[in-house]
């Protein structure tokens, strides 16, 4: 006799729960959406409902979901080839080397390959350390960079403190310029920039210029809360990387391919990096992969001596098929330029909310890279929960994320944050449906408003 539905959902909820972990949660008590299937920018759990993916699962599903182009390039390459170890070279790996040298920026010539975001950030921090002969690494504390054991302590989110005992050597951290709370009471997004940058060479100073290999700088900030760096500040980086010697990384785990509307979120502001990494819209989730980009004169001093970096999986033949298939597709349906629109579009329907909610602190965004800051009052800025929030403290908040999931919407929410950060193929309808969502979700924060 076949199993009932029922008893299908039965089991595949009892399996997961059962025999896999879920990240950053505690185990007991879960209610995860048990997904079937996606199309656009939509899921399906295996009830039947639908919802609308208003973060692209973890801001990489850049073009949306089921793109059949995708699914015939990965099977293609596995008929022809599904792996060979990281010395032999394949076309889909010489046609990706060569797409991501045409988009990034011209210093950037060579690629590194890794399985996905953090592997791209800790064989980041090794080459810098390896090229410049030196140790330290300079971070922002409202960053995240990855969740392995050096991704982590380099970057500042507390989910580092399980594991600050055993954390990497050598990581240094300073303030952001977070114009909305700017921790040096600046006036202007500009002064907040400068007196940011003023206080980071100051650190440097203070911890030996000689010392530090790198600064690293996520591309547009991201789960910290989509923090905009004001008018500026990626410059004076460049200046105190220029004074000092030391390289400069842009991390576009996050914010890469087309988020912002450019093709990385650094390209807004007009520097020049040493070393880029990427992921997540790189292959648009539908296959781990992760890239190093690096400048030349890096590349070229590893001409006559090993290069020490290695992964078994690195230029995995059919990762980097989905990757170039990816690659064509933001090109061809011009993914970018409707960012860009929809970016707008958003801009303005969130400025009329504002008006409507005075729980809406502040609107951040980028593009579709953005970040509802929910508040309790708008004049003291105190929020609705605080940073690092205990469970005691996101009752409120709860609420709200509770309200999203039952009208249909996956997105990302933490502590006082909603993103918004919809798949790049998104419509102005889809994007009325979601804001619209995310409204009535509001009034629950509104109410806590004093």
């Amino acid at each position: 006799m076949q199993p009932t539905l029922d008893t299908d959902q039965e089991q595949i909820l009892r399996d997961n729960l059962d025999h896999t972990l879920f990240s950053w949660s505690k185990q007991a008590g879960l209610n995860p959406i048990s997904a079937e299937r996606a199309e656009g920018v939509y899921l399906w759990d295996r009830d039947g409902k639908r919802y609308i993916d208003f973060s692209s699962q973890l801001m990489n599903v850049n073009i949306g979901h089921g793109d059949q182009r995708v699914t015939e390039a990965v099977a293609a390459q596995m008929r022809e080839l599904s792996y060979v170890y990281p010395g032999m070279i394949t076309k889909a790996r010489g046609d990706l080397g060569r797409k991501l040298n045409d988009i990034t920026p011209a210093n950037l010539t060579k690629a590194f390959f890794t399985l996905g975001g953090a592997e791209a950030i800790e064989n980041a921090v090794k080459l810098a350390r390896i090229y410049t002969g030196r140790h330290k690494i300079v971070s922002l504390y409202l960053s995240f960079h990855g969740a392995s054991y050096g991704a982590i302590s380099v970057g500042g989110d507390p989910r580092k403190f399980a594991v600050d005992s055993q954390a990497m050597p050598g990581t240094v951290h300073v303030e952001n310029p977070y114009a909305y709370r700017c921790p040096w009471h600046s006036t202007t997004p500009e002064e907040c920039a400068q007196r940011a940058a003023d206080a980071m060479e100051r650190i440097i100073g203070y911890e030996n210029p000689g010392s530090v290999a790198a600064i690293i700088l996520e591309g547009e900030s991201g789960t910290s809360g989509c923090i905009k760096y004001p008018p500026g500040y990626w410059k004076r980086v460049r200046e105190i990387c220029d004074k000092n010697g030391i390289l400069l990384i842009a991390d576009e785990v996050m914010s890469g391919f087309g988020r912002t509307g450019k093709w990385f979120g650094s390209d807004h502001h007009g520097v020049k990096v040493d070393i880029m990494c990427m992921a997540k819209g790189i292959t648009a989730g539908y296959l781990p992969l992760g890239a190093v980009m690096v400048d030349e004169a890096i590349s070229k001093s590893f001409d006559n001596k090993p290069l020490p970096l290695g992964l078994t999986y690195s230029a995995h033949p059919v990762s980097c098929a989905a990757a170039v298939a990816v690659l064509d597709i933001y090109e061809e349906d011009n993914l970018l330029e409707n960012t860009v629109e929809m970016g707008r579009y958003l801009d303005q329907r969130v400025a009329e909310m504002m008006t409507r909610h005075p729980s809406i602190g502040d609107w951040r965004n980028t593009g579709l890279f953005g970040c509802l800051e929910l508040v309790k009052n708008r004049a003291t800025k105190e929020p609705l929960a605080p940073w690092n929030a205990t469970p005691d403290q996101m009752g409120v908040m709860n609420q709200v994320m509770a309200k999203i999931k039952e009208l249909g919407m996956y997105t990302f929410v933490r502590w006082n944050y909603i993103f918004i950060c919809p798949p790049l193929s998104i419509t102005r309808d889809e994007l009325d449906e979601g804001l619209a969502i995310i409204a009535e979700a509001l009034k629950i924060a509104d109410a806590a408003t004093h």
